[in-house]
């Protein structure tokens, strides 16, 4: 496995997250944002998609806008794989 640091939101309060990273051997994306804890947008969340649970060894997490621009950037690099 081969971890690339993409990006991490320079204006987080705490300066820990979000972030992203991307995983050369999968071409997969990590994401470290903010757990989604409002039964509400999870409620909204799961009915758009179908589904009716989260399951419990996955986690939804939120990521603001301002950081896609690290995923485009991602996904315009012709140095990998298109996501």
């Amino acid at each position: 496995m081969a971890l690339r640091f993409l990006g991490k939101d320079p204006d987080s309060k705490d300066g820990d997250s979000p972030t992203f990273w991307h995983d050369d051997s999968d071409n997969s994306v990590l994401v470290q944002g903010w757990k989604e804890e409002d039964p509400t947008v999870i409620a909204e969340l799961l009915a758009t998609s179908g589904s009716d649970h989260v399951p419990a060894h996955e986690a939804i997490v939120r990521v603001p806008g301002r950081l896609l621009p690290t995923l485009r950037e991602l996904v315009n690099d012709d140095t990998t794989d298109a996501i």
